[in-house]
């Protein structure tokens, strides 16, 4: 048991699920955030606390009071929900666009800031941000307008883990390619069992938040194929 806790993000399905899975399975105490919060049926113990959260409604600090009351401190954030708009760059709307920064990119580093005073105080604070291989190359044009919110979840990381180094925390960009998921489903014909499990990415997120503060991981990459460097 550890004795840590997280808090996660879209912990109701997808990855954020399987992280939430696995990271129970280890011993954290969990708080878990969803849009409609519903026990998990693996949380037989009923000790992961639950709270209503949507990433628009800017309520990170209210998550995190909640948090703190229940368990007592905070060690570590992943930020899991996110939304996949398809389409190119110069078809996208202001409105995509915005609604992309908003729950991408905006809700995470909220997130962060709600939760940075106690992951200064657990000495060993950690943030495993999702963010996507999309963050790192651009693969199609309808994968444009995606994309862009990716690479700026891949500098939000960095950016984290520069403001928070000499405080002991250590941020880290979870960048999967498809993923087993309902939305990598959407958007790509590769049969469901050629994409990566969920579980193997719940895996490095569980490695990565063990990992010593001497031995960072900045950017952790997950390919399902054979695709240059990644």
């Amino acid at each position: 048991m550890t004795g840590r806790t997280a808090l996660i993000s879209g912990a109701n399905r997808g990855i954020g699920e399987a992280i939430a899975r696995r990271l129970h399975a280890d011993g954290w105490n969990l708080s878990l955030g969803m849009r409609r919060p519903e026990r998990p049926e693996w949380d037989t113990c009923g000790h992961c606390h639950l709270f209503q959260y949507d990433a628009e409604a800017c309520s990170e600090e209210a998550w995190v009071k909640e948090a703190v009351e229940v368990f007592g401190q905070v060690d570590a954030i992943v930020p899991s929900a996110g939304i996949m708009t398809p389409g190119t760059i110069i078809e996208a709307t202001d409105a995509q666009i915005d609604e992309l920064m908003a729950i991408n990119l905006k809700a995470p580093r909220r997130m962060a800031k709600a939760a940075w005073a106690e992951l200064e105080r657990s000495e060993r604070g950690r943030i495993a941000i999702l963010a996507s291989l999309s963050g790192k190359r651009v693969k199609s044009a309808g994968s444009g307008l995606y994309s862009v919110s990716k690479f700026a979840v891949v500098a939000l990381a960095h950016a984290l883990r520069q403001a928070g180094w000499e405080q002991g925390i250590r941020a880290t960009a979870i960048c999967p390619g498809l993923v087993n998921t309902e939305m990598a489903h959407a958007i790509s014909q590769l049969p469901h069992d050629e994409m990566s499990d969920p579980g193997a990415i719940a895996d490095a997120v569980a490695l990565i938040l063990d990992m010593p503060d001497n031995s960072s991981v900045a950017e952790f990459h997950v390919n399902c194929m054979q695709e240059g460097v990644y």
